[in-house]
């Protein structure tokens, strides 16, 4: 039996589709899917691995013995040798306080005392997926030959290569290869597993060089930062090799940003159209681009202030051509899609679903030159078989001649992403499409022509002061007809010669200012990283998101923080060359000797070690000071306000008993003064004259649920702008049953601003209903066919919305939502506790939405 294994369960179903003689059989083996099939006769099974299977760590220990020296001990008894300088302090100590043992130092407690030692400490590798790794050993028992399938790059070779050490340890003597591809398409992996290789453990090394690096410095700097300053509105500071100097570039133009000195310019602008024709109107402008003299600006603007004609001096023409972009690396597809409203983080996880469906080929690459192998015709002819919208452009392309552009890094590993023309795009989502349509588009865009752009400009006279009007025509479309996007649309200026007469109208002086300089947007920003050398086509996407994640990072275009700005001041200042991208492009230099064997894994790690090190020493001396500036930085962050009643700030806190936020005031506990804070959203102050409600004076915040569009409310639930009158809806049935008669009102608790329906003989029935936490609502008088509950209207943004009240309504079950919308909508309307059971049940008295307080 062949075993095969691949990264994720998805891949070895995919692999087991396009190597088998029939269909291949789903099988389990323990609680993990696997596969079976035969190859020629020959019996084969692939196996998934979730990813990693191992993860490093620490132990909880490190050691000292006099005669072996520093050392730990890990779980199954094995001695790991701890290489710890000379220079720090070795038992016995002066305390047994913790982290202080009597023959070392525990490391597994944050404490600052035990940074220096954990820099240090020996990695181990634990298992991950206990349940995987269970059942790759059962099989490799059985198996003649192991084949490694995992993605080809240093993470995939990592994987792969932890997996085949697991395999050792049942299976010492088993052969093993290493299946290679770029797509899981029929032609890629049968000629990759035609062509089987060894496993290379330099690239394994590399990363598992990046991974124990990663570990030590984001380990060792979170907890330092963490300690600092614990406590407040988070406790956890996350800091990391990478993640810290890419934190640093945004702060830094952030700081440009702030000290920019804005200069005064002006402008004189107006509204020209060849005369009679006002359907013809263009925009022209003074042919000083940029009036720096106030005095020179209104000097001219005199002189054309309420003129009607004007005079075209000069036409003059010009064609310019536009070539074509090169193909898709990982940086630029993220880039292009940013531009799209796509983020890098999501533009990868879509990828990687394309990547593992066979819609395109593997998408984390450094290479921008079509390698000479790639069947460019075919994937051309696929693309129009299976997409009608690229059909034509497609039959441009393969009438020829198909010349490919090409970038300026080439490598033998993977091609430039690129679709197979394989599948069928009407099968995605909507992400998955626009992204699909995206890089198929730029596939083809990358063997066409250039674009031809006519530039037509006019100069005009106005009562003696020269005027200048452009336009751009794209005349022959190129490759603009398979790659739209980016391109501005035709700014057509009417046929008009020398000497012609104009008219002219809105002629205006402007006063304008100089902008700072731009913030990056998400799609910039990983090109700034990978020009400054931090982190990798694999990671820097998820480094960005990252620190979106711990609140370091905001908004797109992104700004900082004040908590982001506040740690890499404080750390720019006393230890700045974590801060640098030189520290971290070094030490990728080091993993990329470790890959290509100039190098070894120990020694680039150790040189990790030996810098931070070199910097913690510094950093612990001034703990306090970075602690204060942390304090002062979130609070900043958490602000939301001011109180209206003491004029302190009001900020986002978290109860301590609930773990759910809340407005508080920061003059607590003299000043009482607190706020519910809307479910399912992200929360954010409001600047301005809008930040402060005109009707009570608390303040207006910004509510941004969940790919929905952001509103803005008062957090003041009694405000007269949050006020809902009460709404019958229609009539308590258990009431009915029971002889009474009970009415069921819509009602918005001005206590915590949540929206339920609830029977006025609420205390005998018990019959309470959630509802969405916004939209008007309006009563339809009908009651639902399935369970007798009343049907309301939402009023929302995408128009009407028809539901029956009760969550546990059989119907549901027949018909359930479609979309997080739908669910997301009903969850944020419920009260706390169970209120969508009590009409299913609805002779229990005592239901958790009694608690619901009006």
């Amino acid at each position: 039996m062949k075993l095969v294994i691949a990264e994720k369960n998805i891949a070895a179903q995919k692999i087991a589709q396009l190597l088998a003689d029939g269909k291949p059989k789903t099988d389990k083996v323990y609680n993990t899917q696997v596969y079976r099939f035969t190859v020629q006769g020959e019996d084969w099974v692939s196996m998934g691995l979730a990813g990693h299977i191992l993860a490093p760590d620490f132990p909880d220990e490190v050691l000292f013995d006099k005669k072996q020296g520093w050392y730990s001990v890990t779980e199954d008894g094995e001695v790991l040798p701890a290489d710890v300088p000379d220079g720090l302090a070795r038992p016995p100590y002066d305390t047994k306080r913790k982290p202080f043992l009597a023959n070392g130092i525990n490391i597994k407690g944050w404490k600052v005392e035990s940074l220096p030692y954990l820099t240090w400490a020996p990695i181990i590798k634990k298992p991950a997926e206990k349940e995987i790794i269970r059942v790759l050993k059962n099989l490799a028992k059985k198996a003649d030959h192991v084949i490694i399938a995992t993605d080809f790059d240093r993470e995939g070779e990592l994987i792969g290569s932890d997996a085949l050490n697991c395999v050792r340890e049942v299976a010492p003597d088993v052969p093993t290869s290493r299946a290679r591809y770029s797509a899981l398409i029929k032609g890629e992996v049968t000629a990759a597993f035609d062509n089987l290789v060894s496993l290379d453990q330099d690239l394994a090394d590399a990363g598992e060089s990046r991974q124990y690096i990663d570990l030590i410095w984001g380990a060792v700097l979170t907890r330092y930062l963490t300690l600092a300053r614990f406590g407040g509105f988070g406790n956890v500071r996350s800091a990391g090799r990478v993640q810290t100097p890419t934190l640093a570039l945004v702060v830094e133009r952030e700081r440009e940003r702030m000290a920019f000195v804005p200069e005064d310019y002006w402008q004189i602008r107006g509204v020209g159209a060849a005369q009679g024709k006002p359907e013809t109107a263009f925009k022209m402008s003074h042919a000083t681009a940029r009036f720096t003299d106030k005095a020179a600006a209104e000097t001219a603007f005199s002189h054309v202030d309420g003129a009607t004609t004007g005079t075209i001096t000069a036409v003059s023409k010009r064609s310019r051509k536009q070539q074509p972009p090169t193909p898709f690396n990982t940086t630029s597809l993220q880039a292009a899609a940013a531009a799209e409203g796509i983020s890098p983080a999501r533009t990868m996880r879509i990828a990687e679903s394309l990547y593992m469906a066979g819609f395109i080929s593997y998408p984390r690459v450094d290479n921008t030159v079509y390698p000479r192998t790639l069947d460019i015709a075919g994937i051309v002819g696929g693309l129009s078989s299976n997409s009608p919208a690229l059909r034509p452009v497609c039959q441009k392309v393969l009438a020829g001649p198909m010349k490919p552009t090409r970038g300026k890094t080439e490598t033998t590993d993977h091609p430039p992403i690129h679709p197979t023309g394989q599948g069928d795009p009407e099968t995605l989502d909507g992400g998955q499409k626009k992204l699909y349509m995206l890089i198929a588009r730029r596939f083809l865009a990358t063997l066409m022509g250039p674009a031809t752009i006519e530039n037509t400009k006019l100069s005009i006279d106005v009562s003696g002061e020269p005027f200048t009007a452009s336009g751009d025509v794209l005349v022959d479309a190129g490759f603009r007809e398979a790659y739209p996007y980016g391109l501005k649309r035709d700014e057509q200026l009417p046929p008009l010669a020398e000497g012609d007469a104009i008219d002219v109208s809105d002629i205006k002086l402007e006063a304008k200012q100089t902008e700072p300089p731009a913030r990056y947007s998400q799609g910039r920003l990983v090109q700034e990283m990978e020009k400054r050398g931090l982190g990798t086509k694999s990671t820097r996407a998820s480094i960005i998101e990252r620190l979106y994640q711990v609140r370091y990072l905001k908004n797109d275009p992104i700004e900082p923080s004040q908590l982001g700005m506040a740690i890499v001041d404080a750390l720019h200042e006393f230890a700045p060359r974590i801060t640098t991208p030189e520290m971290t492009s070094e030490l990728e230099d080091d993993m990329t000797h470790v890959a290509a064997g100039a190098d070894t894994q120990e020694h680039v790690v150790e040189h990790s070690r030996a810098l931070l090190a070199g910097m913690l020493d510094t950093l612990i001396a001034h703990k306090d000071d970075l602690g204060e500036a942390i304090a002062d930085a979130v609070t900043a962050d958490a602000k939301v306000g001011t109180c209206p009643k003491c004029g302190k700030d009001l900020v986002m806190k978290t109860s301590a008993k609930t773990r759910g936020s809340f407005i508080g005031c920061m003059g607590w506990p003299e000043c009482d003064v607190t706020y519910p804070v809307p479910s399912g959203v992200k929360v954010s102050p409001i600047e301005g004259e809008g930040a402060v409600c005109p009707e009570c004076g608390a303040p207006r915040i910004k509510c941004q649920p969940f790919r929905q569009k952001a509103y803005e409310v008062c957090v003041n639930p009694k405000c007269p702008t949050n006020f809902e009158p009460d709404l019958v809806v229609g009539e308590c049935r258990v009431c009915a049953e029971a002889g009474r008669h009970g009415e069921l009102v819509a009602h918005k608790s001005e206590r915590s601003g949540k929206r339920f329906i609830r029977c006025t003989n609420y205390d005998e029935c018990g019959v309470s209903y959630p509802l969405p936490a916004r939209g008007k609502l309006e009563a339809t008088g009908e009651v639902c066919e399935h369970c007798g509950a009343p049907v309301v209207v939402v009023q929302t943004a995408r128009g009407p919305w028809r539901i029956c009240v009760n969550m546990d309504c059989p119907g549901k079950e027949k018909k359930p939502a479609r979309g997080r919308g739908a669910r997301g909508a009903a969850k944020g309307g419920s009260a706390k506790g169970g209120t969508r059971k009590s009409a299913a049940k609805p002779g229990a008295k005592k239901t958790a939405a009694k608690k619901t307080t009006k």
